[in-house]
C-alpha cells in the first residue's frame, strides 16, 4: 500500500493531505485498512486485563478515533464539494459499512464495560477528563451499547440502511440540482435582470456549453436573484416549481420513498432505545431536551411571525396592483414584489447595494472583525496543489504570532457541488499527542464573476460568509485536549451560535464603512446607502421567519410519529401545514424531498436548532450592545474563553451562562426580528 498516500496519511506544516496525489481508488482500501487497525486496537483495549482507567480506555479510543477520522474527513469533503461518478460510488459503497464498523465498536459489550467503569469513577477526573468520560458513556449508551442480542442485531440492520439512504437522498438532490436548467434564449427573458444577475446567468451557461446564452441554475446565489428581479412571471413560476420539487420529479431521483421509509426506520430505532418516538430519542441530548420546550418555543414565534407576514403580504399585494397586475401575489412571486416594496419603503434595492460588497473585501471585513475581537491574523497561502483551483488558503496565527490553525475556503458554485454552505474540519484542534492544529474549511455557492471582474455578493450572501466564518471561528479558536470535545463537537442546538452570533457583525456600521466599498470606484458605502441597509434590517422578517419556522415545525411532526411504518410523508407535510395555519401564498423553506438537513444531514429533529441558537446569538449581542462598544474587549474575552475555545468542555447551559451570567428568554429573537 506504499502507493496509496492515505497509507499513511501524512500532512504538510499547513495540515493539508496531499491533494494532488490522492486518487479515488484510493479511498476504499484506505477505508478498508483504518476500520481494520481500529478493531485490532479496540480488542487489545478489551483484552487488557488491568482495571479500566481513563488512560488505558478512554485516551486509547481517542488516539484510534484519530486515522479513521482523518480519512472519512477528506473523503466526505470532496463528496460533497467536488464530487463525481467514482466518488458517488464509493460513498454509496462506503457509507453503509462504516455504519457497520460504528456499530461494532458501540456495541462491544466488552468496551462498554470499561467505558461504563471508568464513567463510574469519573468523580476523580479532572473537569474536562470527566465530561470525555460521560460524552463516552452518553454516546455508547445512545448507540444502544445496553441492548439485548436481538434488539441489537435489529439496530444494526437500521443504521446500516439508514446510512444508505441517507447518501441516496443527497445524490438525488444534487442529481435534480445539477440536472436542471433554465434556459433563457431572447430578450424578453432576461426582462428585469440586472447586469449582474445577466452576467451570472452568461458564465453559468459558458460551463454548461451553451456560449451566447443564459442560464439559470438550482443553486441559490442564482435562482434567488432571478425570482426577485426578473419580470417575466411565467418564468418566475417555471423557476420556482422546479427549486421547489427538487427530490420529487419522479423517476431514479425521485426521493419520496427514501424519505417514507427513512422515517419508519427512525420511529423503530427510537422504540428499540426505550423512547416514544425518534423526537425524543433525538431531544433528550440536546439542551432542549424535550419536545415539549422545542413546541414552546416554535409557538413563541410562529402567532407573531404569521401575523406580521400577513402585513407584508398585503403590501405586496397593493405594490402589484399598482402596477396594473390583478393576480394573487404567489410564492413564486414574493421576492419579487418584495424588492420592490423595499425599494419604496427604504429607497435602494439590492442592485444598488451589490456593487459594495465585494467577495473579497467581505472576507476581509471577516477576517477584521476575528482580528478586533480576538487577534487573530490572516496571511493567505498560493501555489498550493488543492482539490480544485477556486480552493484558497489562509495561515492563521493569535496574538504574538502563534499558529492557530489552517482554513481553507471554496466559494463558488459548480455542478460537482452539493448546494447550500457548510463548515468542515479536514483536521480537528487537540493537545493528546502534542499541540494539533486545526484545518478549517468554508464552502459556498456563490455566482462567479467573468473573468477579471470582481464577484458581487447580496446581502443574504455576504450573511451567508459571515455565518459560515463564524462556524470556522469555532473551530479554529478550538482549545481543548481531547477530539472528542473539540471545535464544533457540541450539542446540535448550541452549535449554531457562534455562527449566528457571528452574523451581527456584518451589520456593525464599523465594519461596513471600512470594507464596504465600490467595486469600480472604491469610494466607501455612503452613510446614506449604510443608513437604509441598517434601517431595512427588519424587512421581510415574517416571510423569513414564517418560511423557516414552518419547516421546523413539519420536521418535529414528522419525528414525533410514533409507527411510522409506510407513513405518506408529504401528507404529514400537509396536515401540518394546515394545522399551524401556513398562509397559501408561502412554502416551507425546505419541503421534505430536498430537506437535506434533517435527510441527508444530522439536523432530524433538529432544525429548530437554528432558532433556538439564535435566541442564544441575540441575546449574547445584546452583551457587546450593553458596553456601548460592538468589540469591547472585555465581553469578547469572555466570548473567547467560554464559546469559541471551550468546545463541549461543559454542559451548554452552563457555558452560556458562564458567558453572559444567565440563559437567555426568547424576548432578544423577537426584538431582533422585529416582532415583538
Amino acid at each position: 500500500m506504499s502507493d496509496n498516500p492515505l497509507l499513511p496519511l501524512t500532512t504538510d506544516a499547513l495540515g493539508l493531505p496531499p491533494f494532488g496525489a490522492i486518487r479515488s481508488e484510493h479511498f476504499l482500501p484506505a477505508f478498508r485498512t483504518a476500520m481494520a487497525a481500529q478493531l485490532r486496537a479496540i480488542d487489545v483495549i478489551t483484552a487488557n486485563p488491568e482495571p479500566a482507567t481513563f488512560g488505558n480506555t478512554i485516551v486509547l479510543l481517542e488516539r484510534e478515533d484519530l486515522g479513521l477520522d482523518h480519512i472519512a474527513s477528506i473523503f466526505f469533503h470532496l463528496a460533497g464539494a467536488d464530487t463525481n461518478d467514482a466518488l458517488q460510488a464509493i460513498e454509496r459503497e462506503i457509507t453503509p459499512l462504516l455504519a457497520r464498523h460504528s456499530d461494532q465498536i458501540h456495541l462491544n459489550e466488552k468496551l462498554f464495560a470499561r467505558i461504563d467503569a471508568v464513567w463510574q469513577a469519573r468523580a476523580g477526573l479532572d473537569a474536562e477528563a470527566a465530561q470525555v468520560a460521560d460524552r463516552y458513556h452518553t454516546i455508547f449508551s445512545r448507540a444502544g451499547a445496553g441492548l439485548g442480542g436481538d434488539a441489537k442485531a435489529r439496530l444494526k440492520a437500521i443504521n446500516e440502511r439508514l446510512a444508505t439512504l441517507s447518501t441516496s437522498f443527497s445524490q438525488n438532490v444534487l442529481a435534480d440540482e445539477k440536472n436542471f436548467m433554465l434556459v433563457l434564449e431572447t430578450a424578453d427573458d432576461l426582462a428585469g435582470l440586472p447586469d449582474f444577475v445577466v452576467t451570472a446567468a452568461a458564465e453559468a451557461a459558458a460551463e454548461r456549453n451553451l456560449p451566447g446564452k443564459h442560464v439559470i441554475t438550482l443553486s441559490r446565489s442564482s435562482i434567488e436573484p432571478f425570482l426577485t428581479f426578473s419580470t417575466r412571471r411565467d418564468l418566475r413560476a417555471k423557476a420556482f416549481e422546479a427549486w421547489t420539487k427538487r427530490g420529487e420529479f419522479g423517476g431514479a431521483t425521485d426521493n419520496r420513498a427514501l424519505i417514507s421509509e427513512t422515517t419508519a426506520l427512525r420511529a423503530e430505532r427510537a422504540r428499540l432505545m426505550g423512547y416514544r418516538s425518534f423526537a425524543d430519542f433525538k431531544l433528550a441530548d440536546t439542551m432542549a431536551k424535550t419536545s415539549g420546550a422545542v413546541e414552546a418555543l416554535l409557538a413563541s414565534v410562529w402567532e407573531p411571525a404569521k401575523r406580521r407576514v400577513a402585513e407584508e403580504h398585503a403590501a405586496l399585494q397593493r405594490m402589484a396592483a399598482s402596477e396594473g397586475s390583478n393576480e394573487p401575489v404567489a410564492a413564486a412571486d414574493w421576492r419579487h414584489y418584495a424588492e420592490k416594496v423595499r425599494k419604496a419603503e427604504f429607497d435602494f434595492d439590492e442592485a444598488e447595494l451589490k456593487p459594495y460588497l465585494q467577495l473579497d473585501s467581505m472576507i476581509a471585513a471577516a477576517f477584521d472583525t476575528a482580528n478586533r475581537l480576538f487577534g487573530l491574523a490572516f496571511e493567505e497561502i498560493s501555489g498550493l496543489d488543492l482539490y480544485h483551483p477556486d480552493v484558497r488558503v489562509w495561515r492563521v496565527t493569535g496574538q504574538n504570532g502563534q499558529p492557530v490553525g489552517t482554513f481553507l475556503a471554496d466559494y463558488f458554485a459548480r455542478t460537482s457541488k452539493r448546494s447550500g454552505a457548510w463548515m468542515s474540519a479536514l483536521r480537528t484542534q487537540h493537545r493528546l499527542d502534542g499541540d494539533v492544529r486545526p484545518v478549517i474549511v468554508n464552502v459556498m455557492n456563490f455566482a462567479r464573476a467573468p473573468k477579471g471582474q470582481p464577484t458581487l455578493l447580496s446581502f443574504d450572501d455576504a450573511r451567508t460568509l459571515f455565518h459560515e466564518f463564524g462556524h470556522a471561528l469555532h473551530g479554529l479558536l478550538s482549545d481543548v485536549t481531547y477530539p472528542l470535545i473539540s471545535g464544533t463537537h457540541v450539542a446540535r442546538d448550541f452549535v449554531e451560535l457562534p455562527s449566528q452570533l457571528y452574523e451581527h457583525w456584518l451589520e456593525a456600521p464599523e465594519v461596513l464603512r471600512a470594507h464596504a466599498r465600490h467595486a469600480t470606484t472604491g469610494e466607501p458605502m455612503p452613510d446614506a446607502l449604510l443608513d437604509k441597509v441598517l434601517a431595512a434590517r427588519r424587512f421581510n422578517q415574517g416571510f423569513a421567519t414564517v418560511e423557516y419556522t414552518s419547516s421546523a415545525i413539519v420536521d418535529l411532526d414528522l419525528h414525533q410519529i410514533e409507527d411510522a411504518e409506510g407513513v405518506d410523508v408529504l401528507a404529514v407535510e400537509q396536515a401540518s401545514l394546515a394545522r399551524i395555519g401556513m398562509p397559501d401564498y408561502m412554502v416551507m423553506r425546505h419541503r421534505a424531498p430536498h430537506f437535506a438537513h434533517i435527510f441527508g444531514g444530522g439536523y432530524a429533529s433538529g432544525y429548530y436548532s437554528y432558532l433556538w441558537s439564535e435566541v442564544l446569538d441575540a441575546d449574547a449581542f445584546e452583551a457587546f450592545e450593553e458596553t456601548g462598544d460592538v468589540f469591547d474587549p472585555a465581553t469578547a474575552q469572555k466570548l473567547h474563553q467560554h464559546i469559541y475555545s471551550a468546545g463541549y468542555r461543559q454542559d451548554p447551559g452552563a457555558a452560556y451562562t458562564a458567558f453572559r451570567g444567565k440563559l437567555p428568554s426568547a424576548d432578544a429573537l423577537l426584538r431582533k426580528r422585529g416582532l415583538d
